[in-house]
């Protein structure tokens, strides 16, 4: 990966959570599309790759028993388990993309965003909503990679993950894909463009001041 020239900003971490079906995955794939200096943390997790997924793009699939060594090492900022599989973000795979200086984006359950949200005092944290809880059901229904009973389990899930708006910064309701894309997309350059996101080192190094 090559390295970048200094930076205007520090580098900002964007923590994006959502109850499974509500278009984050769809979202954040945009995102990255359209912002060079923006990179995924590539998450591992112990699930199957779904129909579609790339290994180490979309997520590390790894065993649990490798996951748990590695949890044992301390190599995870944050981990979870959510629907019976075991996600975890790389504290290494953070502080390479920190280093070669670019702003990095989290897509992570409400629960791994709680534990970055107590070590990460400067982060972005940012909801993805469905329109409502009927919509995201059609909307699982149709995405018809999994069972009823799976269904009906991610539905109970996502009420109790919605409970935890509260403690984001930016609510965005999908909607319209759209929409919600362009939404994300000001929080994104809204953030950046914050006063304590200025790096001191290259103001001065510009204005010598």
């Amino acid at each position: 990966m090559q390295k970048r020239t200094e930076r205007r900003t520090k580098g900002t971490l964007f923590v994006i959570s959502a109850p499974s079906g509500a278009g984050k995955t769809t979202l954040c794939k945009r995102l990255l599309n359209k912002k060079s200096d923006l990179r995924l943390s590539v998450s591992y997790t112990t699930r199957s790759p779904r129909k579609g997924e790339t290994n180490n793009v979309d997520y590390t699939f790894i065993t649990k028993s490798r996951f748990m060594k590695m949890l044992e090492k301390g190599a995870f900022a944050e981990w979870a388990s959510v629907h019976g599989n075991l996600y975890g973000t790389s504290v290494r795979r953070m502080e390479e993309l920190n280093r070669d200086g670019y702003d990095i984006l989290l897509d992570i359950d409400i629960h791994g965003a709680m534990q970055m949200k107590k070590s990460c005092e400067n982060a972005v944290f940012i909801f993805i909503l469905p329109p409502s809880i009927d919509t995201l059901q059609d909307r699982l229904v149709k995405r018809g990679t999994d069972s009823k009973e799976v269904i009906a389990q991610r539905l109970d899930n996502a009420k109790a993950e919605i409970a935890y708006y509260k403690d984001y910064d930016y609510i965005i309701v999908n909607d319209s894909i759209d929409r919600a894309y362009r939404e994300l997309e000001s929080i994104i350059t809204s953030s950046r463009l914050l006063m304590s996101k200025v790096n001191p080192k290259w103001i001065k190094k510009v204005y010598n001041v």
